[in-house]
């Protein structure tokens, strides 16, 4: 087991990262890129999910740091659900769309793993290092 001594050392980050450079991706091509609203909505979803994650790490309980993975679950899900919209329109292909939402489910589970570990854990008191 590693210990987790920076965000970036998370898997949730790491593969919110992944998928952030999925969506940017995609957002500029076909009728995506020319539909600046939901390009920017979706594009904010997918930044917040690793910027929420990012920034509950840098927070001093696992109060605060679950509290932030939560809104980091909640963006996936947005992210997630805008992604049917993009299919309904044809803006993405069925297979694009069914691959960026399995990133996306892999993203939220890897997330509310780590709100469950950080609520299973007897000290509570600060997330800095985190055993994994």
């Amino acid at each position: 087991m590693s210990k987790v001594t920076k965000f970036e050392d998370l898997r949730c980050w790491q593969e919110a990262r992944k998928l952030v450079k999925e969506i940017y991706l995609v957002s500029e091509h076909g009728k995506l890129a020319k539909d600046f609203d939901t390009k920017s909505q979706i594009k904010r979803a997918a930044l917040s999910t690793m910027n929420n994650i990012a920034e509950g790490f840098g927070k001093f309980s696992a109060k605060e740091f679950i509290r932030y993975l939560d809104t980091a679950s909640n963006s996936v899900s947005e992210v997630k659900s805008i992604l049917y919209v993009l299919h309904d329109l044809n803006y993405l292909e069925q297979e694009k769309t069914q691959e960026l939402q399995a990133k996306s489910d892999e993203v939220k589970a890897l997330t509310v793993a780590l709100i469950k570990y950080l609520v299973n854990r007897r000290d509570t008191s600060t997330p800095k290092h985190i055993n994994t």
